[in-house]
């Protein structure tokens, strides 16, 4: 998860000395008082060990070999270091170290430099500063070659040897962590991150996040977004995220607010976030504001204007029993598709809205254009022409309807009232 160029040429120059630097003592005093600790290690009772000095002869070719390389004469450089033989142990882990140092920053040469670094290492002849040091970059190197459990474990000798507590250090090694999968391990060295960084590293928090959310941790998920949100305010991504987890665990009201302080600072404009906003106005009883909010972001071009967006307006209007709206953009939504089934829907809506002239006209549009299960449209035709006083045509779609078994008895009470009222008028049906 986390990139970084982490081998540079300042530290292969740091690496490129003669000699070790002296240590600062463990402990420093001021004014009488002991003082942070200072220096490689910090352990509690520390007592600095023997510097040891590179042997002159290969201090000379190593001092050859560093000339070469600030002149940019990398290869040159990395040979003259390999054509070393060193008897000493200190000799050989310090020219080592170098090699693997300059070899970290050629690119597919990873794997070697690890191989020269562990070397270097792993006897402990080093003075504790390159000793320190090249522990760490062992876990760089290690985490940069993917592998993982390495670095972890270099890391954590690097810990037990200074007893230094770096939130750098923790965020890779959780990084680590996350890489192997093992997503319990996350959490602890994501926390210590947290806990060290001056200034908040986000990367510390998406990692913990992370981890929970592979558990399917959903709410320990949600407090790590809130903590997110809260420490990164200004990061609208962060939000959206929020609002979407609030929505897994089915916390709707939430959800809304979320979303909607998300909005209202420019944080949700792409159209599927917006229609998410849009639905989470009708799941909170809030269908007309719902339909409102869709339709005003279809009209300034924010949400497409297709056929499935006017109807998703025209149903948040239905809900709203605001009919003659949601009747206006089911027709919308049906002159675009030429769904039959839209049609219907505006019928069936002008009906309630006693528009019934308009309620037949959009009833015939869908039969007109196959609508499924005519039947059911006809009887709503025939609601339409009764009440519009047409009851010959109300009686004939009555024996269309009858044809359904399941209307059968409703279409069979209707027809004798069809029949009575227009024999009162004086109609012969």
């Amino acid at each position: 998860m986390l990139k970084s160029k982490m081998f540079k040429k300042s530290l292969v120059v740091a690496a490129l000395t003669l000699s070790s630097a002296i240590a600062a003592p463990a402990f420093a005093q001021e004014g009488g008082k002991a003082a942070k600790p200072s220096g490689p290690v910090v352990c509690p009772g520390y007592e600095k060990g023997k510097t040891n000095l590179v042997g002159q002869r290969v201090g000379k070719k190593v001092q050859s070999a560093y000339e070469a390389y600030g002149e940019d004469l990398i290869d040159d450089a990395i040979q003259m270091l390999r054509d070393i033989e060193p008897s000493e142990d200190f000799d050989k882990a310090y020219v080592n170290r170098l090699l693997g140092n300059m070899l970290a920053t050629k690119e597919g040469k990873g794997g070697e430099a690890l191989k020269l670094l562990k070397s270097s290492v792993e006897p402990k002849v080093l003075n504790d500063l390159e000793h320190s040091q090249t522990l760490k970059l062992v876990a760089d190197l290690s985490l940069q070659e993917q592998e993982y459990k390495q670095a972890i474990e270099y890391y954590q000798s690097w810990l037990d040897f200074t007893c230094k507590e770096e939130p750098e250090v923790y965020l890779r090694m959780s990084n680590a962590y996350y890489e192997l999968k093992d997503y319990e391990s996350v959490i602890a060295p994501a926390d210590q991150a947290i806990a060290l960084y001056e200034e908040p590293n986000k990367n510390a928090y998406v990692l913990k996040l992370s981890a929970y959310y592979e558990r399917k941790m959903y709410p320990e998920t949600i407090s790590v977004a809130e903590d997110i949100v809260n420490t990164f305010p200004e990061e609208g991504k962060w939000w959206v995220q929020l609002g979407q987890f609030y929505l897994m665990v089915e916390d709707y009201k939430k959800s809304l607010s979320t979303l909607e302080i998300a909005y209202n600072n420019g944080f949700v404009d792409k159209p599927n976030l917006l229609k998410m906003l849009s639905q989470l106005y009708a799941t909170n009883d809030m269908p007309f504001k719902s339909a409102e909010f869709m339709a005003e972001n279809i009209k300034n071009g924010k949400v497409e204007r297709n056929a499935d967006n006017l109807a998703s307006v025209a149903n948040s209007y239905h809900q709203a029993l605001e009919h003659e709206k949601a009747a206006k953009y089911y027709e919308m939504a049906a002159k675009m598709s030429s769904d039959p089934e839209y049609y219907r829907k505006q019928g069936v809506l002008l009906l309630v809205a006693e528009d019934y002239k308009g309620a037949i006209t959009a009833l015939k549009n869908a039969l007109d254009r196959g609508v499924e299960d005519p039947a059911k449209v006809h009887f709503s035709l025939m609601e339409a022409n009764f009440y519009a006083g047409d009851f010959k045509q109300a009686y004939m779609h009555i024996q269309e309807a009858k044809k359904d078994r399941t209307l059968r008895r409703n279409a069979n009470a209707w027809e004798p009232y069809i029949k009575q009222k227009a024999k009162n008028r004086g109609i012969n049906i």
